[in-house]
């Protein structure tokens, strides 16, 4: 590579890697509290429902509106950062190497959607804290359906990652990239995994400062590894 796309590179790599930790922050924001069932009976019949989403009963409006809105704002850092994986890819050629930035960049925008649609969550479950029991059904179908629009856009989301860091690590794996080849042990998902297991032994507050930035803690490391091989490269 010419110093200029080295450069542009770099840029990319830098963008991807800040995005990440903002869309970090917003995962912390919006799911990184602690709320006890036992102390909201107006929530505790809908357990099943809300699956861990009550502990958002008490998130400040601030709190729940950028915890949402960072990752909304940090997707484009994020799409910068898959243009740096299509150029390491492109060696490989075009038509091989598209899939993988088409895939990511579909799961970016979606993700956007996801991540974006937890403010509104949010408020559902603050509503559901406060209206009497009488009140409710109305709420709960609601909430029911936007669960399963959840469901069905973290389903699509995870699909395409899943299959975009297959074709990412295949393509490393045939040696035809600028990456090395151990980088084909690296990909998103992989990252989440290491994470996973390294989580398990940090200490318990830092477990608890990280609920629910996972994936994106999983990208960051991507990113990081990716900037590194195509620069240092």
């Amino acid at each position: 590579m010419n110093a200029n796309s080295l450069l542009a590179i770099q840029i990319a790599g830098l963008c991807a890697i800040t995005g990440s930790l903002i869309y970090a922050v917003g995962d912390v924001l919006l799911l990184a509290s602690k709320a006890d069932l036992a102390d909201y009976p107006n929530l505790q019949l809908h357990a099943k429902l809300l699956s861990g989403t009550e502990k958002m009963v008490v998130l400040p409006w601030s709190r729940l509106a950028w915890g949402g809105l960072l990752g909304v704002f940090a997707t484009p850092l994020l799409l910068a950062g898959f243009w740096q994986v299509y150029q390491g890819l492109l060696p490989s050629g075009l038509w091989l190497a598209l899939p993988p930035l088409i895939l990511f960049g579909w799961a970016s925008v979606v993700g956007t959607f996801v991540h974006g649609s937890f403010i509104y969550l949010g408020e559902y479950v603050q509503a559901l804290n406060r209206l009497q029991s009488d009140s409710q059904p109305v709420l709960l179908e609601m909430m029911g359906r936007h669960r399963k629009i959840m469901m069905i856009t973290y389903g699509f989301l995870f699909a395409c990652i899943i299959i975009a860091s297959v074709w990412f690590s295949v393509l490393v794996v045939a040696g035809e990239t600028a990456f090395p080849f151990w980088m084909a042990a690296i990909n998103p998902v992989t990252a989440l995994l290491f994470w996973m297991l390294v989580k398990r032994i940090l200490p318990i507050r830092i477990r608890d400062y990280t609920e629910g930035a996972g994936f994106n803690i999983a990208y960051l490391i991507f990113f990081i590894m990716t900037t590194i091989t195509l620069v240092g490269g």
